[in-house]
C-alpha cells in the first residue's frame, strides 16, 4: 500500500522541521500509522493498548482518553524512542529516514531496533537497504500482517523520501 496523498503532502510540508515532528506527524491522530483510538483496546498481541500505539502503565482500561490526553502521551512515549535511536544511529541521515526510524521502533521496541540488520545496514552506510529492512517486520505471532504490512510501506517511503 502506497502512502496516501494527503499524508504525503502532510509529510512533505514538514520538510525542514525536525524528524521528531515529521514521526509525530506520521504516527498521531486518526490518519497516523497507528490510528488514534480514545478508548483501551487489546491489540493483536493482546497488549493493551490506546490513543496512537501508546502501552504500559499509561493505559486504563475504561478510561476514556481526549485527544489532547492522547497528543501528550505519543510525545512521552515518543521521547525515550527518539533518544535511543539517535544514540544507536552512527552515521548522518536525513531529517526524514530519522523520522522513520522513530515510528519503526515506536512499534517494535528500541530492543528490537538496536538487534535488527536493519540498524547494522544503516550503520554501514547503506540507507536504502536498511530503509527495504523495514518490510521483513510484518508478522505478528509468525502470521504476515496486513496492517503491518502496509504501515512499514509507509514507513519505508518516508525513509526513502531524503534518498532522491
Amino acid at each position: 500500500m502506497a502512502m496516501s496523498p494527503a499524508m504525503r503532502n502532510k509529510i512533505l510540508k514538514l520538510g525542514g522541521t525536525t524528524a521528531l515532528t515529521i514521526a509525530i506527524a506520521l504516527l498521531g491522530g486518526p490518519d497516523g500509522a497507528e490510528g488514534q483510538r480514545s478508548t483501551p483496546y487489546r491489540d493483536q498481541g493482546g497488549v493493551w493498548t490506546v490513543c496512537s500505539g501508546i502501552t504500559g502503565a499509561d493505559v486504563i482500561p475504561g478510561h476514556h482518553y481526549s485527544d489532547k490526553e492522547c497528543d501528550a502521551l505519543l510525545v512521552k512515549h515518543l521521547i525515550p524512542v527518539k533518544k535511543a535511536v539517535d544514540a544507536a544511529v552512527k552515521v548522518p541521515i536525513d531529517e526524514y529516514t530519522r523520522a522513520a526510524l522513530y515510528s519503526f521502533a515506536y512499534n517494535v521496541g528500541v530492543g528490537a531496533f538496536r538487534r535488527s540488520a536493519l540498524l547494522r545496514h544503516l550503520n554501514a552506510g547503506n540507507t536504502i537497504e536498511a530503509c527495504n529492512d523495514l518490510r521483513q517486520w510484518v508478522y505478528v505471532n509468525k502470521q504476515r500482517n496486513r496492517g503491518l504490512i502496509n504501515r512499514r510501506e509507509i514507513d519505508r517511503q518516508v525513509c526513502l523520501m531524503g534518498q532522491s
